[in-house]
Formats: structure tokens, C-alpha cells, sequence
């Protein structure tokens, strides 16, 4: 209910936020002053516009009709008509004719406070960022029925403490999937759930330092994510890559204990290990008496051809397999496994005891319906046939504003990498970019060792339309070009 009191010589009605579950009434936090110089319509457009520009009216937010809001602050009903009308010209709000008013879906300064997508920025106009699956296109129907399918049949012991390194049903499941997708040797015990690849990760290398290892080789450039390895103890080695991947003759040199690899698909820059490269780094691993950690985070998408099999199928005793239901389905699952060889099964239980008690298992029931009923594999083939449109799209796209850039990498994975030609600056294009609303990561961001070359930028195709694809990639040249004549200008 509102409310009057004084204040100044004043008298100001007030209203606080309340929904009705009975009537779905709403009132909203606004204190008029009938003694002000400015008029009441202007304070409430004030009000209103002050509360979606912080934030605390989100975009879509229901608001009072004129009616209600009127009646709560003793004001006519035309006073509210008239400040609603001048809030949605501006765009503040969205009014329809028998729809309950609402804060705009585009409302000035609105949208980039209250939608943050996962690395923290608000969401672009073009979204180009790597490594993140189209998630409107997460299965929800049938992660649904194998939710429902999974409450159903989970022993009720199920339901306890138990299986903190993965529920049986879940290993069995991605010992076949596995072994029939990727030619992964192991046993259901092998498998180890965790809530993620860098879960996983952390793991693996707490296990390591504990058998002894000191430093680790990383694809340099590679994941920009180095501090998990750090913080378990490990030095970071940077090797560099050539066409054919990791420069293995490097490895020695560095003294490394282990190796971090993405052999299926480098990223970011694209690249397959060839099969002598495989090669050397497996005579290596055996010579040495070292690990590998195969991170396979992408490789059910290849376009052009079969897929190459994993790494470990060739030294299941020498290789660590890394895989997640991030790239597949969804981040939100946080469900990721490792295939780790006997001698160290031990070693990385022990480390996630002390880590938690295990991921969820009524989710990871689900997931193994997923596989079983072979939901899993029509929806990968469903995105490979969607991912491949939309990354022809791209190319096209390119071809026709940027024909100057080149595209690297092989037909695979969520992103393509693109190498623009002249002395482009990466750093000032990434800005440029960022202030006209376009999301995207470049090479730069993903060295250790910084290195002179052409800027090269990383342009996700997953979550960008068909439809939009020609109209983010004139926008991307424009910042290009806004860039380049900002550079030429200082140097002029």
C-alpha cells in the first residue's frame, strides 16, 4: 500500500514494489512531491527512467498499468498516460494495448547491466566469441524426458552419498560412446565425472605434481586458462606450434615432465596434429616415462571429413582423455570426464575427494539416458549439419566484405581463425570492435610468449544467425577500418 509523509515542508506519496499472487497487482517504489517546482508527470518519467538505468527495473519487467499506478500515487490518470507515452518514445518502455506495461527489452543502458553472458561482458550485438555452442539450440525436450527417466529408474541408494568419481550407469555409458566415436580404450572404472574440463584439469595436474612432476608443456598459443596448472604446482612450458601442431623436437629442451595437447583440433588456431607429429609425441611420451593430457573438447564437429581418433587410443597407458558435455549440449551441465590410465586412477580419486563429493547424479543419470537412447548422436548430427551451414556462412560472408583475409584451420570445431593481411593492430581492432557492440577474441590473447605476425582474430560461428552472418561480418570490416585509419592518424 502507499503511503504519505513530509519531509522539508513537503508532501511526497509513496508506493514500494509488491506483486499480488491474488489480484497480480503491482506497485512500484516512486515518491512523488506535490510542492516541487518540477510537474509530477516529469518526476515519475524521472523515476522510472533513473530505476532502468540502474538496473533495478530490468529489462522485461512488468510494470503498474496507468490505471494502478495513478490510483497508488492519487494522481489523474492522464498525468501517468502521459509519462508512460514519453518513456516508451524514448524507449524505456514497451506499451501494447491490452498488455501490462513493461521496462523495454532494449531499454537504454539496461541491456548491458542486466544480461552478462559467461566471460563477464555484456551480450554483443554480434556474438562472435569462440568455444560456446549455439545454446538455443540445447535439446530441452529430451533432456527432459531423461530427467524424468532418470528419477524414475535411480536406485534410491542413488539418491545418497555414493560413486563420488561417477555413478556406474554414467561410465558405462561413455565407455561405449567413447569407444564407438572416438576409438577410446578403457574400462567403465577408468572413467573419472567431473564438474568440467577444468576440473578436470586441476586434477590431473595435482596428480601429477603428487607423482612428482614439476613442468608442463602447453601449446603455446592455446588456452589463455594457465592459472589452475600454476596453482597445482606445475611450471608452464611454452611450445610453439607448426603446421603439423606441437614442435615435439622442443620438448626436450624444455625438460617437461607431462604435456597438455588438443591433437583432434588446436585451438585456436586449427590445426591437426598430423600423423607423424602423433607419432613423435607418443615415442617421446615412452622414452621419457611421461603423460600426456589429450583435451578433446571439440572434436565431434569436422565438416569436411571423418574426424581423426584420439590420441589415447594409440598409448592408452601414456595418454589422459579429456572430454565435456560444454561444447555438446551445454556449459550449464558442468559435466566433464577423464579416461585415466591404470597406474594413476588412484592418485586423481584421491585428489577429487578433496576437491567435492562428485557431480550431480540424477544429472548425470540423465545424460546417460542421453546417450543410451541415442539422443545424443541425433543431435550431433542435427548441430554438425547446422554448425557447417553457419560456418559456410562465414566464409561467404568474408569472401565477399573481407576478401583480403585468409582463413586457417580445418572445416572443424566452433570458430574459425582468420588472418587479416597488411600490419593490422590486434589490440586496436578487439577495441574497435568491442565499442561497436561485435564480441570476439584474437590470436593475441592466448599467447604466453608474445610474437610478431599478421593480427589474426577468432570468430565464433556457433550462436551467429545465417540470417545476420553478412551483417556482423560488414560491421567487423568497418571496425577494421575504423581501426586502420585510427592508427594511420597517430602516425600522420
Amino acid at each position: 500500500m502507499g503511503r504519505s509523509y513530509r519531509q522539508s515542508g513537503k508532501e511526497y506519496r509513496a508506493t514500494s514494489i509488491e506483486i499480488s499472487l491474488t489480484s497480480q497487482s503491482l506497485e512500484l517504489l516512486i515518491a512523488i512531491s506535490r510542492g516541487a517546482e518540477q510537474k509530477l508527470g516529469p518526476q515519475i518519467e524521472r523515476q522510472i527512467r533513473a530505476a532502468v538505468r540502474a538496473g533495478t527495473l530490468r529489462p522485461g519487467a512488468p510494470i503498474p498499468s496507468t490505471r494502478d499506478l495513478a490510483a497508488q500515487l492519487h494522481v489523474s490518470r492522464p498525468i501517468v498516460v502521459d509519462a508512460y507515452a514519453q518513456l516508451a518514445a524514448e524507449g524505456y518502455l514497451t506499451l501494447r494495448q491490452g498488455a501490462r506495461p513493461r521496462v523495454s527489452a532494449s531499454a537504454p543502458n539496461a541491456v548491458a547491466r542486466a544480461s552478462i553472458g559467461l566471460r563477464g561482458e555484456p551480450r554483443a550485438r554480434y556474438d562472435f566469441l569462440p568455444a560456446v555452442p549455439d545454446l538455443s539450440a540445447f535439446p530441452r525436450a529430451a533432456w527432459i524426458a531423461a530427467t524424468r527417466d532418470a528419477l524414475v529408474t535411480m536406485p534410491e541408494s542413488d539418491l545418497g552419498y555414493r560413486d563420488p568419481h561417477g555413478c556406474a550407469v554414467l561410465r558405462r555409458a561413455l565407455a561405449e560412446y567413447l569407444g564407438r566415436v572416438r576409438g577410446v580404450v578403457c574400462e567403465a572404472e577408468q572413467i573419472v565425472i567431473t564438474s568440467g574440463f577444468a576440473q578436470g584439469r586441476a586434477l590431473v595436474c595435482r596428480a601429477l605434481v603428487a607423482r612428482g612432476a614439476k613442468r608442463l608443456a602447453v601449446e603455446d598459443p592455446g588456452y589463455n586458462e594457465w592459472e589452475s596448472i600454476v596453482a597445482a604446482g606445475l611450471k608452464l612450458a611454452p611450445i610453439g606450434l607448426d603446421d603439423d601442431g606441437m614442435r615435439v623436437d622442443a620438448l626436450d629442451r624444455a625438460s617437461v615432465d607431462a604435456v597438455l595437447v588438443t591433437p583432434a583440433h588446436q585451438f585456436p588456431t586449427g590445426i591437426v596434429m598430423s600423423g607423424e607429429r602423433r607419432t613423435a609425441l607418443l615415442a617421446w611420451l615412452r622414452a621419457r616415462g611421461a603423460i600426456a593430457i589429450e583435451d578433446d573438447y571439440d572434436a565431434e564437429f569436422r565438416y569436411d571429413r571423418a574426424p581423426v581418433g584420439a590420441l589415447q587410443s594409440l598409448e592408452p597407458e601414456r595418454v589422459i582423455y579429456c572430454g565435456t558435455a560444454s561444447k555438446t549440449l551445454a556449459p550449464a551441465l558442468r559435466i566433464g570426464w577423464l579416461v585415466v590410465p591404470h597406474h594413476l586412477v588412484d592418485a586423481v580419486h584421491a585428489e577429487q575427494l578433496l576437491a567435492d563429493y562428485g557431480v550431480s547424479r540424477i544429472e548425470q543419470y540423465a545424460l546417460a539416458g542421453m546417450f543410451a537412447s541415442g539422443e545424443m548422436d541425433r543431435h550431433l548430427r542435427r548441430m554438425r549439419i547446422r554448425y557447417r551451414a553457419q560456418r559456410d556462412a562465414l566464409i561467404d560472408a568474408l569472401a565477399a566484405e573481407m576478401p583480403e583475409a585468409e582463413v586457417r584451420g580445418i572445416a572443424a570445431g566452433l570458430h574459425a581463425t582468420v588472418v587479416l593481411s597488411g600490419d593490422d593492430d590486434e589490440r586496436a581492432i578487439f577495441e574497435e570492435s568491442r565499442r561497436r557492440g561485435i564480441a570476439l577474441e584474437v590470436l593475441g590473447q592466448h599467447r604466453i610468449v608474445p610474437r610478431e605476425g599478421r593480427a589474426t582474430l577468432l570468430l565464433g560461428y556457433a550462436r551467429m544467425p545465417e540470417a545476420t552472418m553478412r551483417a556482423a561480418v560488414r560491421e567487423l570490416r568497418d571496425a577494421i577500418r575504423s581501426a586502420r585509419s585510427t592508427a594511420a592518424s597517430r602516425i600522420g
